[in-house]
Protein backbone atom coordinates (compact mmCIF):
# COMPACT_ATOMS: atom_id res chain seq x y z
CA UNK A 1 0.00 0.00 0.00
CA UNK A 2 2.76 2.20 0.78
CA UNK A 3 4.35 1.68 -2.49
CA UNK A 4 0.87 2.27 -4.03
CA UNK A 5 0.63 5.86 -2.23
CA UNK A 6 4.48 6.67 -3.67
CA UNK A 7 3.96 5.95 -7.34
CA UNK A 8 0.60 8.45 -6.56
CA UNK A 9 2.95 10.99 -5.44
CA UNK A 10 5.47 10.61 -8.05
CA UNK A 11 3.20 11.31 -10.52
CA UNK A 12 0.99 13.93 -9.22
CA UNK A 13 4.64 15.91 -8.67
CA UNK A 14 5.46 14.83 -12.49
CA UNK A 15 2.00 16.51 -13.37
CA UNK A 16 2.91 19.19 -11.03
CA UNK A 17 5.97 19.98 -13.00
CA UNK A 18 4.38 19.11 -16.53
CA UNK A 19 1.89 22.13 -15.51
CA UNK A 20 4.82 24.57 -15.27
CA UNK A 21 6.11 23.65 -18.87
CA UNK A 22 5.90 26.41 -21.73
CA UNK A 23 3.28 24.31 -24.24
CA UNK A 24 1.33 23.95 -20.76
CA UNK A 25 1.27 27.54 -19.58
CA UNK A 26 0.67 28.50 -23.07
CA UNK A 27 -2.25 26.24 -23.01
CA UNK A 28 -3.65 27.16 -19.75
CA UNK A 29 -2.85 30.94 -20.22
CA UNK A 30 -5.40 30.33 -23.57
CA UNK A 31 -7.72 27.93 -21.93
CA UNK A 32 -10.96 29.51 -23.30
CA UNK A 33 -10.01 28.15 -27.08
CA UNK A 34 -6.89 25.83 -27.18
CA UNK A 35 -8.64 22.89 -24.71
CA UNK A 36 -12.07 23.39 -26.07
CA UNK A 37 -10.90 23.19 -29.71
CA UNK A 38 -8.52 19.71 -28.94
CA UNK A 39 -11.47 18.67 -27.42
CA UNK A 40 -13.85 19.09 -30.73
CA UNK A 41 -10.93 17.59 -32.45
CA UNK A 42 -10.69 15.04 -30.45
CA UNK A 43 -14.53 14.39 -30.46
CA UNK A 44 -14.83 14.42 -34.36
CA UNK A 45 -12.13 11.74 -34.43
CA UNK A 46 -13.83 9.53 -31.93
CA UNK A 47 -17.03 9.65 -34.38
CA UNK A 48 -14.92 8.71 -37.20
CA UNK A 49 -12.98 6.54 -35.03
CA UNK A 50 -15.86 3.92 -33.99
CA UNK A 51 -17.98 4.65 -37.14
CA UNK A 52 -15.28 2.78 -38.91
CA UNK A 53 -14.90 0.12 -36.27
CA UNK A 54 -18.73 0.02 -36.27
CA UNK A 55 -18.46 -0.95 -40.01
CA UNK A 56 -15.74 -3.39 -40.19
CA UNK A 57 -17.35 -5.65 -36.73
CA UNK A 58 -21.17 -5.19 -38.83
CA UNK A 59 -19.52 -6.55 -41.82
CA UNK A 60 -18.16 -9.39 -39.54
CA UNK A 61 -21.33 -10.00 -37.76
CA UNK A 62 -22.74 -10.54 -41.66
CA UNK A 63 -25.30 -7.31 -40.70
CA UNK A 64 -23.75 -5.14 -43.28
CA UNK A 65 -21.57 -4.43 -46.40
CA UNK A 66 -21.86 -8.55 -47.16
CA UNK A 67 -21.76 -7.71 -50.69
CA UNK A 68 -17.88 -7.02 -50.26
CA UNK A 69 -15.38 -9.09 -49.02
CA UNK A 70 -13.80 -8.81 -45.61
CA UNK A 71 -10.69 -7.44 -47.08
CA UNK A 72 -12.55 -5.08 -49.12
CA UNK A 73 -13.88 -4.00 -45.98
CA UNK A 74 -11.23 -3.76 -44.78
CA UNK A 75 -9.49 -1.91 -47.13
CA UNK A 76 -11.67 0.49 -47.19
CA UNK A 77 -12.27 1.44 -43.11
CA UNK A 78 -9.06 0.22 -41.86
CA UNK A 79 -6.96 3.86 -43.08
CA UNK A 80 -9.69 5.33 -41.23
CA UNK A 81 -9.24 3.56 -37.71
CA UNK A 82 -5.85 4.06 -38.00
CA UNK A 83 -6.09 7.81 -39.01
CA UNK A 84 -8.56 8.58 -36.36
CA UNK A 85 -6.39 6.67 -33.84
CA UNK A 86 -3.58 8.53 -34.53
CA UNK A 87 -5.63 11.96 -34.42
CA UNK A 88 -6.70 10.78 -31.08
CA UNK A 89 -3.18 9.87 -29.74
CA UNK A 90 -2.07 13.51 -30.68
CA UNK A 91 -5.42 15.12 -29.45
CA UNK A 92 -4.58 13.56 -26.39
CA UNK A 93 -1.49 14.18 -25.22
CA UNK A 94 -2.25 18.32 -25.97
CA UNK A 95 -4.99 17.69 -23.37
CA UNK A 96 -2.80 15.91 -21.16
CA UNK A 97 0.05 18.60 -21.16
CA UNK A 98 -2.56 21.28 -21.50
CA UNK A 99 -4.20 19.64 -18.02
CA UNK A 100 -1.87 17.24 -16.83
CA UNK A 101 -3.22 17.18 -12.98
CA UNK A 102 -6.58 16.73 -13.92
CA UNK A 103 -5.58 13.85 -16.80
CA UNK A 104 -2.82 11.87 -14.96
CA UNK A 105 -4.41 11.69 -11.71
CA UNK A 106 -6.93 9.88 -12.16
CA UNK A 107 -8.02 5.95 -12.76
CA UNK A 108 -10.39 6.76 -15.55
CA UNK A 109 -7.62 7.98 -17.60
CA UNK A 110 -5.35 5.11 -16.86
CA UNK A 111 -7.85 2.11 -17.39
CA UNK A 112 -8.75 4.14 -20.40
CA UNK A 113 -5.38 4.09 -21.83
CA UNK A 114 -5.32 0.47 -21.15
CA UNK A 115 -8.22 0.24 -22.68
CA UNK A 116 -7.21 1.82 -25.80
CA UNK A 117 -3.38 -0.34 -25.65
CA UNK A 118 -5.35 -3.95 -26.01
CA UNK A 119 -8.21 -2.68 -28.31
CA UNK A 120 -4.99 -1.35 -30.60
CA UNK A 121 -3.42 -4.71 -30.21
CA UNK A 122 -6.63 -6.79 -31.55
CA UNK A 123 -6.70 -4.35 -34.38
CA UNK A 124 -3.57 -4.99 -35.13
CA UNK A 125 -3.35 -8.61 -34.84
CA UNK A 126 -6.93 -8.48 -36.64
CA UNK A 127 -5.70 -6.88 -39.36
CA UNK A 128 -1.95 -9.17 -39.84
CA UNK A 129 -4.29 -12.41 -39.53
CA UNK A 130 -6.45 -10.88 -42.46
CA UNK A 131 -3.57 -10.03 -44.61
CA UNK A 132 -2.06 -13.66 -43.80
CA UNK A 133 -5.55 -15.50 -44.04
CA UNK A 134 -7.05 -13.33 -46.51
CA UNK A 135 -8.99 -16.30 -48.17
CA UNK A 136 -9.67 -18.44 -44.95
CA UNK A 137 -12.00 -15.33 -43.68
CA UNK A 138 -14.73 -15.57 -46.19
CA UNK A 139 -14.65 -19.73 -45.70
CA UNK A 140 -14.35 -20.20 -42.20
CA UNK A 141 -13.25 -17.04 -40.08
CA UNK A 142 -15.93 -15.04 -40.04
CA UNK A 143 -18.56 -17.23 -39.36
CA UNK A 144 -16.77 -18.99 -36.23
CA UNK A 145 -18.53 -17.21 -32.91
CA UNK A 146 -15.82 -16.32 -31.32
CA UNK A 147 -14.39 -14.15 -34.17
CA UNK A 148 -18.26 -12.48 -34.15
CA UNK A 149 -17.68 -11.94 -29.97
CA UNK A 150 -14.57 -10.27 -30.54
CA UNK A 151 -15.99 -8.26 -33.31
CA UNK A 152 -18.48 -7.62 -30.29
CA UNK A 153 -15.96 -6.95 -27.42
CA UNK A 154 -13.94 -4.80 -30.06
CA UNK A 155 -17.10 -2.01 -29.99
CA UNK A 156 -17.89 -2.18 -26.60
CA UNK A 157 -14.32 -1.52 -25.47
CA UNK A 158 -14.22 1.45 -27.59
CA UNK A 159 -17.80 2.37 -25.74
CA UNK A 160 -16.13 1.76 -22.43
CA UNK A 161 -13.30 3.79 -24.13
CA UNK A 162 -15.46 6.74 -24.27
CA UNK A 163 -17.20 6.82 -21.23
CA UNK A 164 -13.74 6.48 -19.53
CA UNK A 165 -12.52 9.56 -21.06
CA UNK A 166 -15.69 11.42 -19.54
CA UNK A 167 -15.61 10.23 -16.54
CA UNK A 168 -12.03 11.94 -16.09
CA UNK A 169 -13.92 14.91 -15.16
CA UNK A 170 -16.04 12.99 -12.26
CA UNK A 171 -13.18 10.33 -11.67
CA UNK A 172 -14.44 10.63 -7.76
CA UNK A 173 -17.01 8.02 -8.48
CA UNK A 174 -14.35 5.51 -8.26
CA UNK A 175 -14.32 6.13 -4.96
CA UNK A 176 -10.55 4.60 -2.81
CA UNK A 177 -9.88 3.83 -6.49
CA UNK A 178 -9.44 7.28 -7.62
CA UNK A 179 -5.57 8.66 -7.11
CA UNK A 180 -7.54 12.11 -7.49
CA UNK A 181 -9.79 11.34 -4.57
CA UNK A 182 -6.16 11.76 -2.23
CA UNK A 183 -5.22 15.27 -3.56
Amino acid sequence: MLERESRIADLRHFAEWLSTTFPSLFMQNHNRWVIPMIQCIHIVGIGVLLGSVLMIDLRILGWAGTDQTMRQTTDRFAPWVTGALCLQLATGLLMVIGEPVRELVTFSFWLKMLLVAVSTLIAAIFQIMLRKHDQQWEEAFVNQRSIKWLAILTFLIWVCIIILGRLIAYDHVWGSWSPATRA
